[in-house]
């Protein structure tokens, strides 16, 4: 059950961190960061790595301390913020048809 909590943590913090209108006039536009938050599968690697530093910190979730916990937690986060942000949109379900 951890595991789906950081994921829906990470889900959440990368959509408000790249689409929430309370960041507009502090998310950079240009260069690496502005490219940075704008993708939800490269912030959701940050925000991945993020989650597991603060991890220590709540009992939400907690993961060992190691080295690859990071890359793989970033991971993680990064496929399954862009996957549910390619299937949730503001208008509810993405349904592409051709």
């Amino acid at each position: 059950m951890e595991l789906v909590y950081f994921i829906l943590a990470a889900y959440g913090l990368t959509q408000i961190l790249v689409y929430g209108s309370i960041f507009n006039k502090i998310r950079p536009e240009k260069g690496f960061f502005g490219e940075l938050f704008h993708c939800p599968m490269c912030l959701g690697f940050w925000v991945g790595a993020f989650l597991y530093g603060i991890s220590f910190y709540t009992e939400l979730f907690t993961f060992e301390l190691n080295w690859a916990n990071p890359i793989i937690l970033g991971s993680l986060s990064s496929g399954t913020s862009y996957a549910l942000s390619m299937l949730f949109g503001d208008e509810g379900i993405n349904v592409k048809r051709n």
